[in-house]
């Protein structure tokens, strides 16, 4: 009787052992699980510290990251040219470096955020930049010194940025007054095209000596030419700053 009592007793503690192991196993599993999560978040939103060396125009500054300096061009927003080589001063070209030179003063310090892409095929570090609590490039779409310009795979912000560059253009602020004052032709054409297109087929890109050109179905180099934005119409390419292919 004592053996049979002693046998049950033992089969009884194994078995509260063998749930008790499961039950501390799973909070592990599921705190590693946690960590990767958090892991992954962390690096799709990656923030850093810089510092600002000087403004070159207004959509591109030099940053002191880590006592190394480095060239950044704000993400999804392209500003009219000021010191490209063999390109004329575009108009607020001027105003949009003024602007950008009134919050990025030298020594100020800054946050860059990345998107899909740390840095374009230039080397820059491509981000948005955060000052004194404040989007630079939401800012400079709302007043109208930038429009919206797609470097995929970064388009983390792209409908919100299109959202504040459609209102500038109603409102006919900074580049969008020489449209409105021009009598709406170009400013409906545009309005329209994004609002009927749902299917862009002229493709934008940016080749290796900063030159902005459109491509049309068809042409020479059309199949080989990686799109960084998507066009409805020529006027719309033309508009955001583009030449047609020659």
């Amino acid at each position: 009787m004592k053996c049979l009592s002693s046998m049950i007793l033992a089969v009884l503690l194994l078995a509260g052992c063998s749930n008790g192991n499961i039950t501390e196993n799973n909070p592990s599993t599921t705190h590693k699980q946690s960590q990767t999560s958090e892991a992954q978040d962390s690096a799709a939103t990656k923030t850093i510290s810089a510092k600002v060396v000087r403004v070159v125009d207004g959509d591109t500054f030099i940053a002191e990251i880590n006592g190394k300096q480095e060239k950044v061009r704000l993400l999804l927003v392209d500003t009219p040219e000021t010191v490209k080589a063999n390109t004329p001063v575009q108009p607020f070209g001027p105003e949009a470096s003024a602007y950008t030179k009134s919050l990025l003063t030298q020594g100020k310090n800054v946050q860059l955020s990345f998107d899909t892409e740390e840095r374009d095929q230039y080397g820059r570090l491509l981000a948005y930049v955060t000052v004194d609590g404040k989007m630079l490039n939401e800012l400079l779409l709302q007043k109208g010194l930038a429009r919206v310009v797609v470097f995929k795979p970064n388009v983390k912000y792209v409908d919100t940025f299109k959202e504040i560059e459609k209102k500038a253009q109603q409102q006919g602020i900074g580049l969008w007054s020489q449209e409105k004052s021009s009598g709406s032709k170009k400013e409906t054409t545009a309005q329209d095209s994004q609002q009927s297109c749902s299917n862009p087929t002229i493709k934008g890109n940016i080749n290796r000596k900063g030159e902005k050109i459109y491509h049309l179905p068809g042409g020479q180099s059309y199949g080989q030419t990686k799109a960084e934005e998507m066009f409805c119409t020529e006027n719309e390419a033309k508009a955001a700053g583009f030449r047609a292919a020659k």
